[in-house]
């Protein structure tokens, strides 16, 4: 009975041979939602398919998403081709997804989208990026088809509005799976050159299928690093592209790309005309203004009278010698008036004179300190006398002279009441020549204290 028991893995192959054999879930096309998209580091992108009641497990491995022209985000309805197989480590059915794209929106279209937010954010479109185009550049390159329409176009607006520039023709393919590369090694390598001033990167008009390589991240980057400035023709007016933002200058037709990058032969001939007939006008009038002025000066008393002039002006030398002489005497009067005022002020400040002062006004001091030291002992020697005195009142010794003693008991406490002792207590009596030990014999006292 035990050997009719399967294995797990056993049973699991079993079910995935009969699903890998079914014709109907080799080739599956499905709608729905992604949720719980992760694409991994290897390149895989796992996700779970769902509708309002079901849900499946599904991947999609790194050769198949390659091919994706737009990133898969949660929430996004997309149209999937698959098929479904058995995952057999975890026992359970998931799909294998070969193609896919959003459901309501072409993939083209979001990819655009998808990429003009990502290169936005990075500031690839801000003004502070933009390099100014030059006036008059001496080497213009073309990156374009070199079998176009457009490229006609340039080239003829070009030698019709300034010819005297150099135009070279970096040819790239503009559609096809391989025409961004092309396009970005073109703008790299004329970047490398550095022979031109100026770029125009684009093509004729298209679906956005055949404009797409300047949709391309690639291209987007290379115009970015460029460092000659870019203008961007791709397409009509209508047509916009990834490469219209991050370019310098953007031109809505090749023709107009030219026309940006150059100026007009006839109009800058037509300014040089003007500018020459404006410069003739304004040296006419500056040489009148300085004639008229040199006449002017002809006409003037210097020219018409110079001895009369130059007498004059001696005189008024001689006034000027005086008032200089004044002003310097003067001057050397008051230095001289400083100079002794300092002079005095220096000797009342000789080290010697100050010495002098010094020395007075120390032995004044000597001399107030002196009396106030005296002053000090009589106050303190009269203090000291009066202290004696009372000492000596107080003093026990002077007390015993007149006669008196004083008891003390066996704790050497001088005893002051009769309650401090009792009979034959032995007691000890200072006199003023010697101690006497004696006995009480009797205590007596009065009763009423």
């Amino acid at each position: 009975m035990k050997n009719n028991y399967l294995t797990v893995t056993a049973l699991t192959k079993y079910i995935k041979r009969k699903i890998d054999t079914d014709p109907h879930l080799k080739n599956i096309w499905l709608k729905g939602e992604i949720s719980n998209f992760k694409h991994h580091s290897r390149g895989h992108m796992y996700l779970t398919i769902k509708d309002e009641q079901s849900r499946m497990q599904a991947v999609m491995f790194a050769g198949n998403n390659r091919s994706l022209k737009f990133n898969p985000e949660n929430g996004m309805n997309v149209l999937i081709k698959g098929e479904i197989s058995v995952f057999e480590a975890y026992g359970q059915y998931q799909l294998y997804i070969q193609q896919m794209e959003p459901d309501g929106v072409g993939a083209l279209f979001l990819a655009f989208e998808q990429l003009k937010v990502k290169l936005h954010k990075l500031g690839y479109f801000d003004d502070t990026h933009k390099k100014e185009i030059p006036l008059f550049p001496k080497h213009i390159g073309i990156v374009t088809s070199p079998t176009g329409a457009a490229v006609r176009d340039i080239i003829t607006t070009l030698r019709r509005r300034y010819p005297i520039a150099a135009v070279t023709v970096l040819p790239v393919l503009v559609q096809g799976p391989n025409a961004a590369n092309s396009i970005k090694n073109a703008i790299e390598l004329a970047n490398e050159k550095a022979i031109f001033d100026v770029l125009i990167v684009g093509r004729g008009g298209g679906s956005i299928e055949e404009l797409w390589s300047f949709n391309e991240e690639i291209v987007a980057e290379a115009v970015f690093q460029s460092k000659i400035p870019i203008i961007s023709a791709v397409g009509h007016e209508t047509d916009v592209t990834i490469c219209d933002y991050v370019a310098d200058l953007r031109a809505a037709t090749p023709t107009g790309a030219a026309e940006l990058a150059v100026q007009s032969q006839d109009e800058l001939k037509a300014r040089i005309v003007t500018l020459s007939r404006s410069m003739t006008r304004e040296l006419d009038r500056e040489i009148t203004t300085n004639d008229q002025h040199l006449q002017r000066i002809k006409q003037s008393y210097a020219f018409r009278y110079p001895e009369q002039l130059l007498k004059q002006k001696e005189q008024e030398l001689d006034k000027h010698v005086e008032n200089v002489q004044k002003t310097l005497l003067n001057q050397l009067d008051q230095k001289n008036k400083m100079y002794k005022n300092l002079y005095t002020r220096f000797k009342n400040q000789h080290p010697e004179n100050q010495m002098e002062r010094s020395k007075k006004q120390l032995n004044q001091y000597v001399k107030q300190q002196s009396y106030y030291i005296n002053e000090a002992i009589k106050r303190k020697s009269v203090q000291l006398s009066n202290n004696l005195e009372k000492l000596t009142l107080l003093n026990p010794l002077e007390t015993m002279k007149r006669g008196f003693a004083v008891p003390y008991d066996n704790n050497g406490e001088i005893i002051k009441s009769y309650r401090q002792v009792k009979k034959q207590d032995i007691i000890k009596i200072n006199l003023m020549d010697g101690n006497l030990s004696c006995k009480v014999l009797e205590v007596e006292g009065d009763p009423n204290e």
